[in-house]
């Protein structure tokens, strides 16, 4: 059975495999080198509070994770955040994206977040698919602003304004 729960120091290394495993086959993040455990550790910490940092455990094994990060560091960017979510690619195609934007999402507006980012790299068919669903809209694309696997890649940036209460 699928457990959505918040993120615990002891799944750091199962995070980094999922991570790793993008930063190697996927266009899904612009990191071309494998991080370490030292330097999750650091991005986990910085994942508390107003920044949770959510993960998918299926059968005792974490299968994807879900965070919500800074979007920019100057004050009146406070109430927005950017979107983050990872799956095992054992584990695409199950639900699990569905179950972690469901979760995150209502954290985001118990924490009054106004306006949730999403930047997806233009080809990322499922995150688009995913995102849509959960009502995200385009707000605009960088074109050729990520060169990773020979070729330039564009992003696109979806926006979810949050729904006051």
């Amino acid at each position: 059975m699928l457990h959505i729960r918040d993120a615990v120091i002891s799944d750091l290394p199962s995070i980094l495999k999922i991570y790793n495993y993008a930063v190697k086959n996927l266009a899904a993040t612009f990191d071309i080198e494998e991080k370490t455990l030292e330097e999750r550790l650091e991005w986990f910490n910085q994942h508390r509070g107003k920044y949770p940092l959510i993960v998918a455990e299926l059968d005792g094994r974490v299968v994807g994770y879900c965070c919500l990060s800074s979007f920019r560091d100057k004050a009146a960017y406070s109430r927005s955040a950017e979107l983050s979510i990872y799956i095992d690619p054992e584990h695409w195609s199950q639900g699990i994206g569905s179950e972690l934007m469901r979760e995150i999402l209502r954290r985001a507006k118990k924490l009054e977040y106004h306006t949730i980012i999403a930047g997806i790299t233009a080809d990322n068919e499922a995150s688009i698919r995913l995102h849509r669903k959960f009502g995200f809209e385009l707000a605009g694309c960088f074109k050729e602003v990520g060169f990773k696997f020979d070729r330039w890649h564009d992003v696109h940036f979806y926006q979810l304004v949050i729904e006051a209460n």
